[in-house]
C-alpha cells in the first residue's frame, strides 16, 4: 500500500515538469529582457555630425585651410575624405573665417560660422553644435590638417564610443615611429588593458630609466581625430582647466582629469598632417605616389 507520506512518481513528475515551466518562462523573459536592452543599446547615440573646426589665423602657418594641395584647398581635401565615412549623418565646417567660409560654400560644404573666443576645437564644434538646426547624439572632430584621413578611422571611432556607454568621448592612436619619439609636436598616449586613455603627452611615455627611445616598445601615436557624446560637449566648456591640460597644452588631459572615461581604438595609420609649411610638398608627394588627384 503507498504511503501518504512519500511523492507518487506522478506527482514527482508534474513537479518538475512544474518546475522545468518556470524555469523556462524566467529564461525567455531574461532573454526578451536582454533584446530589449541590447535593443535599445544599438539606437543609442545614433545621430552623428561630422564637424570640422577651422581657423584662418595660427602662430605655425596663417592660412593653414585654404592651403592648396594639388590644386584644391586643403579644407576641401579633408571635407572630402569626412564625406566618406558610413557613420556620419552630414559633415559641417566650422570657422570664425569669412574667408574659409567662403571657400567651403564654394565646393558645396555646409558652413557654421563660429566665435573668434573659442580656445580650441572642441569649444569651437561646440558652438556649432549649438546652432545646428537638427539634434545629434555624437559629434566628431574631424582634424582639417589632416586631408588624408581615413573614412573608416572616423567610423570605427564612432563606433567606439556607441559600444562604451560609461565613455563621453573616444579617438584613435597609431604606431609611433621611432623617430617621432622626442618630436613635441607627436602627441603620445598610454592605454589600459581595456581601451580607455590613461593619459597623453607631447613627451615621450612611458618614458625608461635609460632616458632614450626603446625601438622595440610599441609607442602609441595619437591621431587628432576624435568623437565626443553631445551631452557631454554641451558641459566641456564649462569644465574648469587642470593643471596637466595646461602645462602639456593638450585639451583631451582635461577630459581625463575631470574624472571621465575615454575610449581608444588603435588603428594602422600613417599620420600625415600638416602643421607647418614645409609639410604641404610631403603630402602632395605622398598623394603622387598613390595616384590620388
Amino acid at each position: 500500500m503507498a504511503s501518504f507520506c512519500s511523492p507518487s512518481s506522478d506527482s514527482l513528475g508534474g513537479k518538475a515538469k512544474l518546475a522545468h515551466a518556470l524555469l523556462l518562462g524566467a529564461a525567455i523573459a531574461a532573454s526578451a529582457a536582454a533584446a530589449a536592452y541590447y535593443g535599445r543599446l544599438r539606437r543609442w547615440r545614433t545621430r552623428v555630425v561630422g564637424i570640422i573646426p577651422a581657423r584662418f589665423a595660427s602662430t605655425r602657418f596663417e592660412g593653414k585651410p585654404l592651403v592648396q594641395i594639388l590644386g584644391k584647398p586643403m579644407i576641401q581635401r579633408t571635407w572630402e575624405r569626412a564625406k566618406l565615412a558610413s557613420t556620419l549623418d552630414s559633415v559641417v565646417v566650422a570657422t570664425d573665417d569669412e574667408r574659409i567660409a567662403e571657400c567651403c560654400r564654394g565646393f558645396g560644404a555646409d558652413v557654421i560660422m563660429t566665435s573668434e573666443s573659442c580656445k580650441n576645437g572642441t569649444e569651437r564644434c561646440n558652438e556649432a553644435l549649438q546652432k545646428l538646426e537638427k539634434d545629434y547624439d555624437i559629434v566628431v572632430n574631424i582634424q582639417g590638417d589632416e586631408p588624408l584621413i581615413e573614412p573608416d578611422i572616423i567610423d570605427g571611432i564612432v563606433r567606439a564610443l556607441q559600444g562604451a556607454p560609461d565613455a563621453v568621448f573616444s579617438t584613435a592612436v597609431t604606431s609611433l615611429k621611432p623617430g617621432d619619439g622626442l618630436d613635441p609636436n607627436r602627441v603620445k598616449c598610454v592605454v589600459d588593458n581595456n581601451g580607455y586613455a590613461i593619459y597623453f603627452s607631447r613627451g615621450l611615455i612611458p618614458f625608461n630609466k635609460s632616458g632614450q627611445v626603446n625601438p622595440n616598445f610599441p609607442y602609441l601615436l595619437h591621431l587628432g581625430i576624435q568623437s565626443y557624446d553631445a551631452k557631454f560637449l554641451r558641459i566641456y566648456p564649462q569644465l574648469p582647466s587642470t593643471p596637466l591640460q595646461l602645462e602639456e597644452d593638450l585639451e583631451q588631459l582635461k577630459v581625463l582629469e575631470n574624472g571621465y572615461k575615454m575610449k581608444v581604438i588603435r588603428v594602422n595609420h600613417d599620420a600625415h598632417g600638416v602643421d607647418a609649411p614645409e609639410d604641404v610638398k610631403k603630402i602632395e608627394d605622398l598623394m603622387r605616389e598613390r595616384n590620388i588627384s
